[in-house]
């Protein structure tokens, strides 16, 4: 198997399992409806995030139309970035890291692009249907991302003595995230912690050939300057050859 049909099939991989989940969970599940999956820290719950990942919003309509695009180029440059890596001899685990991300970016933008055309709006009364008969909820590029993994590892209370939250309910982990965001949160740790040497390596920056075409020349001149002067001190050793060795022959 190449390295373009491996990085490939995590990319596929990632996406229909991120789709089919999501939309599982859109046409399964009310909104805010929870599920346990390991005791009370590990649930899934279905809400809807407007903006970026892990449920941070962003800007409001013009905001979430602007990220969408945002995410649309980030798409198509990292599309391109990805296909000049697989040409090069980066590691094999560089260019799963750099699909990892590629693969949530596409997940994400999918959410956003299409499922207001394709779904009705989750209530928390009634699951979502697809493809309804009086068309989806929003419009192309307006649509909301599915998140639907919930951690809340542990649950307390800030100290009084805390600044600004003193007395507060917290809770960690809070985000709500989906396969998506965690394809891109891996992608990213694994290139910082096993990989940043790669951005430094020969492989993304080959030597400028100038210098060398400009040593080779230089090492050329000197050995053609050597050769001239080797071959022009034999010539004058032997015009200043003893004369009279030659006369004793001759005679």
């Amino acid at each position: 198997m190449s390295r373009s049909t491996k990085v490939l099939s995590v990319i596929l991989f990632v996406l229909i399992v991120d789709q089919a989940l999501k939309i599982w969970v859109k046409t399964n599940m009310v909104y805010g409806e929870e599920i346990p999956m390991i005791s009370n820290w590990a649930i899934l719950h279905f809400v809807e995030n407007p903006g970026m990942a892990f449920g941070i919003e962003f800007g409001g309509e013009w905001g979430k139309l602007g990220l969408s695009i945002f995410r649309i180029v980030a798409v198509i440059f990292l599309s391109s970035y990805l296909r000049m890596l697989i040409k090069s001899k980066v590691p094999l685990g560089f260019l799963v890291s750099a699909g990892l991300i590629l693969a949530g970016a596409i997940g994400n933008i999918i959410d956003s692009a299409f499922y207001g055309l394709l779904f009705s709006e989750s209530t928390r009364y009634a699951v979502a249907e697809f493809l309804p008969a009086g068309g989806g909820y929003e419009s192309f590029l307006h649509g909301r991302v599915v998140d639907m993994f919930h951690f809340p590892l542990y649950e307390g209370y800030f100290p009084d003595s805390f600044p600004h939250w003193g007395g507060e309910k917290f809770e960690f982990f809070r985000p709500v995230f989906n396969v998506a965001d965690m394809s891109i949160t891996i992608g990213v740790a694994s290139i910082i912690l096993f990989y940043r040497g790669v951005f430094n390596s020969e492989e993304l920056n080959p030597p400028d050939p100038k210098p060398a075409t400009a040593a080779t020349t230089i090492a050329t001149a000197n050995e053609t300057a050597k050769a001239t002067t080797t071959s022009e001190s034999t010539e004058s050793t032997s015009q200043h050859t003893d004369p009279e060795i030659g006369k004793e022959t001759t005679e």
